[in-house]
């Protein structure tokens, strides 16, 4: 039986990456944080080991006791703003905890002398502002706040350990949302407050940059991809995206129409307050390598994606 250690289980790819393995039959292992219990999403079968990714020898201790075949790397300060409060974190565990992580799957493909599939989920926060779109594998990486930063450099230890025989792959994922995503990004923002505007229990939806503009796609759809490239016959860095990128404000406009809220401009406001130090401006991906060595596809679109989140949404307010 493939033996599978998920780090980042308590995200919404974590969630998903499990429910995929577990429906394939694989025995999934997990790191959840020492304080965090598992969330709702967390599939009972998963078994689930505390600790911290930053703590590199107590992981790597674990990480060569279960002897993995597969190694998902999903961990992670998660959000950008965050970053910038805490930048010293995001690079003791976007960074130097994949870095370890990476290490620790190496050396267990050395003492068992089998193949050990590492997939790195690394970020489109790595180019920063590109001067091409849509950016492809070969963009140069130029990130411009610290989550890209840290983000890049486990980006570039991927190949380094790929050099050393490790089949470690990147997978360069562009932003993609679902139900499951916290309230603190701001898509789910969008639409929990939305939702709540329609039910009539918010009254405005305040945010910061409307102008930014993401290639959004679908959760699970991302997860298939992560799975395809952890097993595909030769380890490569894929860009994971939908190849559309969409403002901010589009997304609202989005949100507002699955709610049947029409005359919404004067319900949403702009907040300096909100708008990051440095913003990435637009970036959208080229995934035709996924598509053309993996047959990746992505299955549902940016309308459809919004209106899923709001529809959830709506459910969750209507049962409160």
């Amino acid at each position: 039986m493939t033996r599978a250690f998920v780090t980042g289980i308590n995200g919404q790819d974590g969630s998903y990456l499990a429910e995929r393995l577990l429906d394939e039959g694989v025995e999934v292992h997990a790191l959840a944080h020492t304080a965090d219990e598992p969330s709702a999403f967390v599939p009972t079968a998963v078994v689930v080991h505390h600790g911290d990714l930053t703590d590199v020898e107590g992981t790597r201790a674990l990480v060569r006791d279960l002897a993995p075949d597969e190694v998902y790397n999903l961990a992670a300060v998660s959000s950008v703003a965050r970053s910038w409060e805490a930048p010293d974190q995001t690079a003791a565990v976007n960074g130097l905890g994949a870095v370890g992580l990476l290490e620790s799957a190496r050396q267990v493909q050395e003492a068992t002398g089998r193949t050990v599939r590492f997939v790195q989920a690394s970020s489109a926060e790595i180019f920063g502002s590109p001067t091409v779109s849509p950016q492809d594998e070969d963009t140069p990486i130029r990130p411009v706040n610290p989550y890209g930063a840290a983000k890049a450099y486990a980006h570039l230890m991927v190949d380094v350990h790929r050099s050393r025989g490790l089949h470690a792959v990147s997978a360069i994922l562009y932003n993609h949302e679902s139900p499951r995503r916290p309230t603190s990004f701001v898509t789910r923002k969008i639409t929990s407050t939305v939702a709540a505007i329609a039910r009539g229990t918010a009254d405005r939806l305040v945010l910061g940059n409307l102008d930014a503009r993401r290639d959004w796609g679908w959760a699970p759809d991302y997860v298939d991809a992560v799975v395809r490239a952890a097993r595909a016959d030769h380890p490569r860095d894929y860009v994971v995206a939908t190849g559309r990128s969409h403002s901010v404000r589009d997304f609202v406009a989005a949100a507002f129409l699955a709610a049947g809220v029409d005359d919404w401009e004067h319900l949403v406001s702009s907040d300096p307050a909100l708008v990051r130090p440095v913003d990435a401006t637009d970036l959208a991906g080229d995934a035709t390598r996924a598509r053309t060595d993996l047959g990746w596809e992505p299955t549902v679109g940016f309308t459809d994606l919004v209106a899923r989140m709001v529809e959830s949404d709506l459910q969750t307010v209507s049962a409160h």
